[in-house]
């Protein structure tokens, strides 16, 4: 087995901190779409606010692992992004239903494309 090399190191930290970067981006818009959400709302705008929350949960704690540097397995990464980028496509497809929420729904895809590519990166 050949070690990595230093550009494919440095690609690697690049993927990761990018993932986590739209990780956080899509923690603080779907905590911002939630907000604005009526709790007392229809039974399909509490869907979307109860989506928008844990989809800011999901990436909040993805984007934590992604920036912790201790010694975490590839495995438990690897679960970590795959349940975030669901989570991610779930909560873009409901606000894609509810109207003003495009750049929400946006970022959330955004966020599930960075998980991809980190996954690939994984590989």
């Amino acid at each position: 087995m050949t070690s990595p090399t230093q550009q494919q190191l440095y690609r690697f930290l690049e993927d990761r901190f990018t993932c986590a970067q739209a990780c956080a981006e899509c923690a603080r818009a779907c905590a911002v779409r939630a907000s604005l959400l009526d709790p007392d709302g229809t039974e399909q705008q509490e869907r979307v606010r109860r989506l928008g929350i844990m989809c800011a949960e999901v990436c909040d704690a993805t984007c934590r692992t992604l920036s912790e540097q201790n010694g975490q397995d590839e495995d438990g990464i690897r679960v970590q992004l795959e349940w975030c980028r669901s989570v991610c496509l779930e909560c873009a497809h409901a606000f894609d239903e509810h109207p003003g929420a495009e750049s929400a729904a946006a970022v959330c895809r955004a966020c599930a494309m960075a998980c991809t590519d980190f996954m690939v990166a994984l590989d």
